[in-house]
């Protein structure tokens, strides 16, 4: 029997404001509904964090953990660095 391929992904949700919510998942579009209908209390419903931004594909948990708890370490001008790359910093 073949073996099901998983996937799973670290994402970025932004609110209006520009307030950033990093987390994992396995299953990404119902996880961005959960988000926009602030199914969970905490920060992301706190702040309104419900629009995609951003989004990386893992086949390991393993990998999406330590990537997300990496992105997590970084400083928002990091963060917004890796949502809009072509943003001239120049200025």
């Amino acid at each position: 029997m073949p073996v099901a391929e998983h996937s799973y992904f670290v994402y970025i949700v932004a609110s209006r404001s520009r307030t950033l919510y990093i987390g994992i998942t396995g299953r990404l579009i119902p996880r961005i509904r959960e988000h926009r209908d602030g199914v969970f209390e905490g920060f992301s419903q706190k702040y309104k964090c419900n629009r995609l931004v951003y989004y990386e594909r893992y086949q390991y948990v393993e990998l999406a953990i330590a990537r997300e708890k990496q992105l997590k370490g970084w400083k928002r001008e990091k963060k917004i660095w890796l949502i809009e790359p072509d943003v001239d910093r120049s200025k």
